[in-house]
């Protein structure tokens, strides 16, 4: 069985890169940012569909899973507890009313976070329970890249339903790995000198900071505290240039950011710089995506092999790819 995905708010592609050793189906891509667009078809030969609030629900294709990285600004505006009505406006209404459109047996969606605790848990308790009037039985985890194989310290939300529960109650969270690349395999040698901090800011941060670790990314954060790690800060789409330096002298390059994601390095750049550092910044630590991708297979196949019968008593037997750490 072939699952067919939708690849929502797909920025350039973590979700698709993710889900690539499973032979999974892309029918539908959605961006509104066009050079991430660019970005998206250099690599998979496919030009993302526009602005997903001007898209008729009923008019995307069907698919089995749908995958969405929804943009977080908007919750501050979640309203009343006035049903489906209290998120227009937010990005997450329309995975909601894409869901109920297509009614897809599985989603998966990441987001940063401080989603769940927003406005003190009660953004995140209105997405359950429209998750919940849809027909999903859903859960979420917090995943940290640094314990997937990244040098990056990056933490995300991963939400997972579906609306079978037979079929979900076949779903487990990955296990972490705890095995983190080293920084040295990340980075790139003979760097053009355009990457150079400036002297003045190289000088800065020297002076005020000795590191303890050889290679590693300092941090400046807007209190303007030095610091410095054997991995990245997680990366930021609007961060300034110099807000993670290699050594305290240089900036990251392209390749580098994407590698910190987990982006193979088959993967096309386009644009320019600061167009890269927006789209990764934007993007997701691939190997999460691709160990919670992994699972949902696995409960497919257990699904597939014992029915309804309880999990418990069975142990799914498989040839599912375990997920590697990215090269």
């Amino acid at each position: 069985m072939t699952l067919k995905f939708i690849d929502l708010f797909c920025g350039i592609g973590g979700f698709r890169i993710a889900a690539e050793p499973y032979s999974f189906e892309c029918v539908f891509s959605s961006d509104i940012d066009a050079d991430a667009c660019r970005t998206y078809e250099a690599n998979f030969h496919d030009y993302p569909s526009g602005d997903i609030t001007q898209i008729n629900g009923l008019e995307i294709p069907n698919h089995d899973i749908l995958f969405g990285g929804f943009p977080c600004q908007p919750f501050s505006i979640i309203g009343q507890m006035n049903g489906m009505s209290d998120t227009r406006g937010t990005l997450f209404f329309d995975i909601a009313r894409i869901l109920e459109a297509k009614k897809p047996r599985w989603f998966l969606l990441e987001n940063v976070k401080q989603l769940v605790g927003h406005d003190n848990g009660h953004t995140f308790k209105r997405i359950s329970e429209i998750l919940d009037k849809l027909g999903y039985q859903h859960k979420h985890r917090v995943f940290n890249a640094l314990n997937f194989g990244l040098p990056q310290k990056r933490e995300r939300v991963f939400i997972v339903g579906s609306n079978i529960p037979s079929l979900f109650s076949y779903f487990e969270w990955p296990e972490e790995t705890g095995k983190m690349k080293p920084l040295s395999q990340i980075l790139e040698n003979n760097v053009p000198d355009k990457y150079l901090a400036s002297s003045s800011i190289q000088q800065k941060r020297l002076s005020s900071h000795i590191s303890n670790w050889y290679p590693s990314i300092w941090h400046e954060n807007k209190a303007g505290h030095i610091s410095s790690y054997p991995f990245s800060c997680a990366l930021r789409a609007n961060a300034s240039y110099n807000y993670l330096l290699v050594n305290g002298i240089r900036r990251l390059t392209p390749r580098e950011q994407l590698r910190l994601q987990g982006f193979p390095d088959w993967f096309r750049i386009t644009g320019n710089d600061a167009q890269i550092r927006k789209q990764t910044g934007n993007s997701l630590p691939v190997p999460i995506a691709r160990a919670i991708i992994r699972k949902i297979v696995l409960a497919e196949e257990g699904y597939k092999i014992y029915g309804t019968e309880d999990k418990t008593k069975t142990k799914v037997r498989t040839t599912v790819p375990l997920e590697p750490v990215p090269s």
